[in-house]
């Protein structure tokens, strides 16, 4: 084991908030002296069946934990998640089912271990103690907090100005968020900046169970590829972790210099250092933006496709933006012929992207093009006949083959 004050380092590359740093040494000295591993806990709700690179910034910092011999617990949110985190929402947001809950928890947990080691990864379920908790445990938690605390929040701040309804339910989340680290007797616990107020509700009720607070650990939101909204699904500025090797390693590519090395920070593997010495041979222009730009690309593509297929990715990319070539795995694609059909509709069905919105946004932008030639107009309807090769933006391709 790593010596109090390596660990520290590494635990502490990138995090905001370290609450508290003293109690942290007090642990890890603990932990040193007796072999003793930390329980390292991070909560996820099970809300969308898919994680982008945002998400992946915790799972990262849990893997430092981890590589330093500690105990990770990783928690899906199965019961909170259907109350619903009101946490940033300017509404109540419409609670997921058990059939939405139970479908994405297997989902993550099949993307999670592209990260962590699943043989030294605990994933756990926060119902097996909320489900057991009677009416009388519910009235003595809610007693742990007043109204006013809870109106402390920014986001129930807002709401409550502006005369906006706030659900009594909601105000059982950050508690039941908190009962989670009484109940895994975590030792630390992290989160996103936004989750500030729930991580400390889980230091307080540790200390009314008589049990020593746990430290919480708090990592920046991640932009994504516009370099300044975090990172997310509605804004269109995502890479998931599910896409396509060469989406990965394009879209990285994609992402702005004044970010790359934030982007390093949070989610390379590369010890801190070298991070420095890439970046002051940057700046010193003996190594140039694109190259530590490629090395991250290809590092974060491997992570979920391996090595061979971040080569593929490379190569690629260097054929079709530096030689103007097609890939050669063009996925190809057979349909009936027919009537004319609408091009957002059927850059949808080529799978091209989610949804006819998302198709009209990208035509409107002009990324889109219909055997080489740009399209323009979101009506327009195409001829279900012979072969069409479909290109949405740098990255993707599809060979539509009409009979």
């Amino acid at each position: 084991m790593k010596s109090v004050a390596e660990q520290m380092a590494i635990i502490g590359r990138g995090a905001v908030d370290l609450i508290s740093r003293e109690d942290l040494e007090k642990k890890l000295s603990k932990s040193v002296e007796t072999g003793k591993p930390l329980r390292v806990k991070a909560g996820f709700d099970p809300t969308a069946p898919d994680l982008h690179l945002g998400h992946t910034v915790l799972i990262q910092k849990l893997k430092h934990f981890q590589d330093l011999g500690h105990e990770v617990l990783f928690l899906i949110g199965d019961f909170t998640g259907m109350i619903g985190d009101p946490t940033g929402k300017s509404v109540t947001r419409k609670p997921l089912t058990r059939q939405d809950v139970d479908r994405n928890a297997e989902t993550y947990k099949e993307q999670i271990f592209k990260i962590l080691d699943p043989q030294r990864t605990k994933v756990v379920f926060n119902s097996a103690w909320l489900n057991n908790l009677t009416s009388h445990d519910f009235i003595k938690l809610a007693s742990q907090l007043t109204v006013a605390r809870m109106l402390e929040r920014d986001d129930f701040k807002k709401r409550f100005a502006g005369q906006q309804p706030i659900s009594i339910h909601e105000f059982l989340y950050p508690l039941m968020q908190g009962y989670d680290s009484v109940a895994m007797e975590s030792d630390v616990e992290l989160g996103g900046t936004d989750q500030l107020f729930n991580l400390l509700m889980g230091r307080e009720l540790q200390r009314t169970y008589g049990q020593a607070p746990q430290v919480v650990i708090t990592m920046p939101l991640l932009e994504g590829l516009d370099g300044v909204n975090k990172m997310s699904k509605s804004l269109g500025n995502y890479i998931g972790i599910t896409d396509s090797a060469d989406d990965i390693y394009g879209k990285v590519l994609s992402i702005p210099d004044t970010i790359m090395f934030r982007y390093y920070e949070l989610l390379s593997d590369l010890a801190s250092p070298e991070i420095n010495t890439l970046q002051v041979g940057m700046e010193q222009g003996n190594i140039h933006p694109k190259e530590v730009k490629k090395r991250l690309a290809r590092e974060l593509t491997a992570r979920y496709y391996g090595e061979e297929e971040a080569g593929k990715a490379e190569d690629n990319f260097e054929r079709v933006f530096k030689q103007h070539g097609l890939p050669d795995d063009i996925p190809e694609k057979v349909m009936p012929t027919g009537e004319d059909i609408w091009l957002p509709r059927l850059l949808v069905d080529a799978g091209l992207v989610n949804g006819t919105g998302e198709a009209r946004r990208m035509i409107k932008q002009n990324a889109v093009s219909l055997d080489g030639a740009k399209i323009t107009d979101d009506e327009h309807q195409v001829c279900a006949a012979g072969e069409i090769l479909l290109q949405v933006g740098k990255r993707r391709f599809c060979k539509l083959i009409f009979r």
